[in-house]
């Protein structure tokens, strides 16, 4: 078993080193439900073969050093060399391949469970969602707000609230699943939605949105109109460049890209049933579905609510909207 767990264990670390140095896109919450498998069946093992296996062999030791004393005793020996408390620890000790495999997994189950059902920890890889979040925000994700669903398959089990104008929603990006993005829903279904000249209309009608000066691009080095924007009951904050709105050049075929409509100065969307138009808050330097269309809701992760740390700024802790 040594053997096979030292496999195991090389095989992890092959996967890990190859997802850090961008050589194949990760996994993990299917890292997770096979490492809580593999680790359930060494506690299974260790719980009903090798622990009693070893228990066994710490009482034979003790019937053997207990008959031993009483023979030496008979013949006027009372004076006897050895360490039986040593010995049987040695004994009942579990060897490296199971404490590294069954110990860990009450922790690897409990953290499976509470980032499948419960909160999921995120971080923030870009700056397509500024002026509300930056790069290197670590965020929470709520992943039963939207409705408890099957860890890595992603399957709805319990429905629960359906996503809303203005929520900052965590999703597996459409052109590929396995990559995790962030924006926030500015439409619903059955809603149509343009954007034009760094205007939002949702139905027809002009989202309100307030100037409120200049602000600094950290991840642009450059100054950019900051607006205060309000989604239905959500009031945020969002910037775009200077000057005129820039063209869009969307994926060619994506599902439902007859529901669209583009021109030179923006596009116009009518979204399907079951799909939701996102969009970043730093609308000039956001891949979103201007681009490449609608986030379909089997692809919801979670809705994301509080920023945990940033360990530029401590100051960013705390609620976002």
């Amino acid at each position: 078993m040594q053997y096979l767990t030292a496999a195991l264990y090389g095989a992890l670390i092959v996967y890990l080193g190859g997802w850090y140095m961008d050589k194949w896109v990760g996994n993990f919450s299917l890292l997770l439900f096979l490492l809580s498998l593999v680790t359930f069946f060494y506690w299974l093992a260790e719980r009903f073969h090798f622990r009693p296996q070893r228990e066994a062999a710490a009482q034979n030791l003790e019937r053997q050093d207990a008959a031993r004393r009483a023979e030496l005793a008979s013949k006027g020996i009372t004076q006897v060399d050895g360490n039986l408390d040593e010995a049987r620890g040695r004994l009942l000790m579990q060897p490296w391949w199971l404490d590294w495999t069954a110990g860990l997994f009450p922790v690897i189950i409990v953290v499976f469970l509470l980032r499948s059902f419960l909160f999921e920890p995120f971080k923030i890889p870009s700056g397509s969602m500024i002026p509300t979040l930056e790069v290197g925000d670590l965020i929470l994700v709520n992943k039963f707000h939207y409705g408890i669903r099957l860890p890595v398959l992603n399957t709805k089990l319990i429905p629960n609230n359906v996503p809303q104008r203005g929520d900052v929603i965590v999703f597996h990006y459409p052109v590929d699943p396995r990559i995790d993005y962030i924006k926030r829903v500015v439409a619903l279904p059955g809603d149509e939605v343009s954007y034009s000249n760094h205007q939002l209309k949702l139905n027809g009608q002009p989202v309100p949105h307030t100037p409120l000066g200049d602000g600094y691009d950290d991840d642009r080095m450059r100054y950019m109109d900051l607006l205060g924007e309000k989604l239905g009951d959500v009031e945020h904050r969002i910037q775009h460049e200077k000057g005129p709105g820039q063209p869009f050049h969307p994926i060619t075929v994506f599902p439902h890209r007859e529901a669209c409509s583009y021109s030179a100065e923006g596009v116009t969307c009518k979204v399907p049933p079951g799909y939701y138009f996102v969009m970043g808050d730093n609308r000039d330097n956001s891949q979103d579905s201007r681009y490449w269309g609608f986030v379909p809701d089997e692809n919801l992760v979670g809705r994301a609510f509080f920023i945990w740390m940033n360990f530029g700024n401590l100051g960013r802790i705390g609620s976002f909207h």
